[in-house]
């Protein structure tokens, strides 16, 4: 199954939004979602900084800061078609 990870902070109003919008998308498309927080992890927070919610999809960097539900979709077909 296709795991989409969620690189997040506590207490990150956009992260909650991107899990919201990703939830809301995850039984009809079929993923599983990973939520990792950076806090704390200084390699995981020179990476990804104040760019958090950070998403990707089996490991691949798809998108930063939200989610376009639309262009979330078609990242994961054309993910899937890879592989």
């Amino acid at each position: 199954m296709t795991v989409v990870t969620v690189f997040s902070r506590h207490g990150c109003h956009l992260c909650d939004v991107a899990m919201d919008q990703l939830e809301s998308m995850r039984n009809e498309l079929n993923f599983e979602i990973e939520k990792i927080f950076i806090d704390g992890d200084s390699e995981l927070e020179k990476l990804y900084g104040e760019q958090v919610p950070v998403i990707h999809i089996d490991g691949v960097h798809h998108d930063f800061f939200k989610v376009d539900p639309e262009r979330f979709k078609a990242s994961l077909e054309k993910h899937r078609r890879r592989q």
